[in-house]
Parts: structure tokens; C-alpha cells; sequence
């Protein structure tokens, strides 16, 4: 039989899940697929500005539960990669953010998105360092003070939610890893946006 301990993880990892699985959208772009975050409850949704794209019009579909919207920019920051949409009349569910400047190496993280389209897909893992400066490519930005997790990130994981067992965002998955001797993901090596951001 598992152990009380390990009981006690698993059924904090469900409970968090249960928790932010609903303030946790799909957002269909002209480009293709990605993840957000309801931020209040007005509807407004935090995303990567990479996975709304180039167009400042959409569409942009948003998928919550069983029930589609559609949402409009509001506005992007380029240099954070970040952007916000609005749903207007959906009674969404708002997440709660952590304080990023009190995360720890070694802190479990919770990943919950929507990676290859498979909707409301959770990994987890652990805080692997803070404070890492990256660069997302030819035309993406530069990344200060990212959060490097173990939790498996991959396509249209992008936007969603990084998560603390207390069920509160710490960050916004953004990137992940490639190696460049394989031209392929790096596994285990993902990087978020911090929610102090």
C-alpha cells in the first residue's frame, strides 16, 4: 500500500488540478493552438504573445469546458511575451497568482495546458532554477528572469498555467528546451514566464 506521505501528495497534486483545471483555456489562433490563463472576472486572459500571433483582429476562438467563446486582444507585450484576451458575458473562473519572489529550487510545479491540442493535460515536476535569461529565437525576445522547470513542456503549453501545490500560478510556460546537437526538445528542460511578471 502507498505510503500516507505519498497519499497525501498525490491527493494535493488532484486537488490542484480540480482547482485551476477551470481557469485554465484553449485558445485557437490563425496560427494554431496555445493555452491561457482567466486572470479576472471581467475575462481577461493572459497568454504568450506568440500564441496570439501576428493578427491584432483574430479570430481567436477560447474553448472553456465543454463551451467555445470568442475573445478579443487587448494588448500584447512584445518584449515579455506576453498578451491578454477578453472573453465579454462567459462566467469564467479566475486563477489566484503567487508571489514569484518567493519561489525555491526544488519546489514541486505543476503544469497544466493544453500541449499538441490535448486539452487540459497536467505534468509536473519540480523548480529546477530561477532567474535564468534566455533568448526565444530569431524574432522572439529575450526572457529575464525565467523560471526553468522539470515539468515537461511541449506545443500548446504555451500561455497556460504553471502551478504551486497551493493551487496559485507561479509562472506561464513559454519555451522549451531544444538541444542542439539532436535539432529536437530537450526533455525535462522548460521555461516560464514568472507571475511577478
Amino acid at each position: 500500500h502507498p505510503s500516507a506521505a505519498a497519499l497525501s501528495f498525490q491527493n494535493a497534486i488532484r486537488a490542484v488540478v480540480h482547482e485551476l483545471s477551470p481557469s485554465v483555456v484553449q485558445i485557437q489562433t490563425p496560427q494554431g493552438l496555445g493555452s491561457g490563463v482567466v486572470v479576472d472576472a471581467d475575462g481577461n486572459i493572459v497568454t504568450n504573445n506568440h500564441v496570439v500571433g501576428t493578427s491584432d483582429r483574430g479570430p481567436f476562438s477560447i474553448t472553456a469546458g465543454a463551451h467555445s467563446y470568442s475573445a478579443s486582444l487587448v494588448g500584447r507585450f512584445a518584449p515579455d511575451d506576453l498578451a491578454i484576451v477578453r472573453v465579454s458575458g462567459a462566467d469564467l473562473r479566475p486563477a489566484v497568482f503567487a508571489d514569484s519572489s518567493k519561489l525555491n529550487v526544488g519546489d514541486i510545479a505543476i503544469a497544466i495546458g493544453n500541449p499538441l491540442g490535448l486539452r487540459s493535460s497536467v505534468t509536473q515536476g519540480i523548480v529546477s532554477s530561477l532567474g535564468r535569461t534566455l533568448s526565444e529565437g530569431p524574432g522572439g525576445g529575450v526572457l529575464a528572469a525565467a523560471i526553468q522547470t522539470s515539468a515537461p513542456i511541449n506545443p500548446g503549453n504555451s500561455g497556460g498555467a504553471l502551478v504551486n501545490l497551493d493551487g496559485q500560478v507561479i509562472g506561464i510556460p513559454t519555451l522549451a528546451a531544444t538541444d542542439p546537437q539532436l535539432g529536437s526538445q530537450a526533455p525535462g528542460i522548460g521555461f516560464e514566464i514568472p507571475s511577478g511578471t
